[in-house]
């Protein structure tokens, strides 16, 4: 049976892209040695790193004035280096979710943080529009994309001081105007690669702005510097990353896989607003195009074990939702074919079928 995967992180990636892999592991470019055992102080991990930087480049548009690195850690890891880094008196933070409040409790330990919007007044099911910016916060933080509850930016936001965004789980998925933003991060295990590195994008002149001394790992200059290198990077995530950037390119850029993620998308919230036993959570204007989240609809509420089996019958991984807010949850990352998306609604339409008259 085919299994189709929804997988919230680590996620699907480019079938073509884990053959490449999976060939790279045994023999790297013809060289008789795993990429697993390669030093990363060659010409070959250098090509790596350029082409990946390059790629990046060219996908995002992404402006001169910008630095490119990887780290290791994790999104959570740079959720207190941001602080650490750029935090010298207050810093403005919206709160959309989990992942945006794990970020301001780190920045708590640096300075003020001023919770500029929230959503969690409705449980996080939109994103807050319409609120002011004060023009002395040393930076605006913000969550693009909610993965546990299923909201997400569909604009890049307007600020008038420096705008960073973790964007672990929309990075690529639509197209997007970096000069908005002073830094762009994320991990990398949704859209890009395995688990084990994070990428950061940054504008040149924010390193200006760096308020303390710090460790030598935890200052952005350090890995800007020495271009990654300043220790052993994570080689194998960092080549899958470039391998997945030349995929994309291949099909036609962002904004041909913008395309294909709304198409899906589409597809299944149609049948989500459409059936009888299911009704989605959050506001329809903020749904992700990445996190699809949905239950099931009221006076159905106990079929949700039995749909979860059902649907794990047919093939569906990963669905079931996160565990604070139940139902399920199917990740439509940038790899998922459609094909995927349609043998969900067929499964989700097959199961009406037995519980409706």
């Amino acid at each position: 049976m085919k299994k189709h995967n929804f997988n919230a992180g680590p996620s699907i990636l480019p079938q073509e892209v884990t053959e490449r892999a999976a060939q790279a592991v045994l023999d790297f470019n013809g060289s008789g040695l795993s990429l697993l055992s390669i030093s990363h102080r060659t010409k070959d991990f250098d090509k790596i790193l350029a082409d990946a930087d390059a790629l990046f480049r060219e996908l995002l548009h992404i402006p001169d004035n910008y630095r490119i690195f990887y780290v290791g850690g994790g999104a959570s890891t740079l959720f207190y280096e941001v602080a650490a880094n750029f935090l010298g008196k207050k810093a403005g933070y919206v709160n959309t979710g989990v992942w945006s409040k794990k970020a301001i409790k780190e920045a708590q330990r640096y300075g003020e943080v001023q919770i500029l919007a929230s959503s969690e007044d409705k449980n996080f099911t939109y994103i807050p529009k319409g609120f002011s910016i004060p023009a002395d916060l040393d930076y605006l933080h913000i969550t693009s994309n909610n993965t546990i509850y299923g909201t997400e930016y569909h604009e890049d936001l307007v600020s008038p001081v420096p705008l960073i965004a973790d964007m672990s789980s929309n990075i690529l998925s639509r197209e997007i105007d970096v000069t908005k933003y002073a830094m762009i991060y994320g991990g990398a295990q949704k859209n890009l690669a395995p688990a084990g590195v994070s990428f950061v994008i940054i504008r040149e002149d924010l390193l200006d702005r760096q308020v303390r001394d710090l460790p030598t790992m935890v200052n952005f200059r350090t890995h800007v510097e020495k271009n990654s290198m300043f220790n052993t990077p994570p080689v194998f995530p960092i080549y899958v990353l470039g391998e997945t950037l030349k995929w994309l390119k291949s099909i036609g850029g962002v904004s041909e896989i913008e395309r294909r993620n709304k198409e899906k998308a589409e597809l299944l919230y149609a049948e989500i607003d459409r059936n009888t036993l299911f009704r989605g959570t959050v506001e329809k204007e903020d749904r992700s195009l990445m996190n699809i989240c949905f239950v099931m609809a009221d006076g159905y509420e106990e079929l949700a074990p039995e749909f979860l089996q059902f649907a794990t019958d047919h093939g569906m991984v990963g669905i079931k939702g996160h565990r604070l807010v139940g139902g399920f949850r199917a990740s439509c990352y940038n790899a998922l074919p459609k094909e995927s998306v349609e043998a969900l609604v067929a499964c989700m339409q097959e199961f009406e079928k037995l519980h409706t008259k």
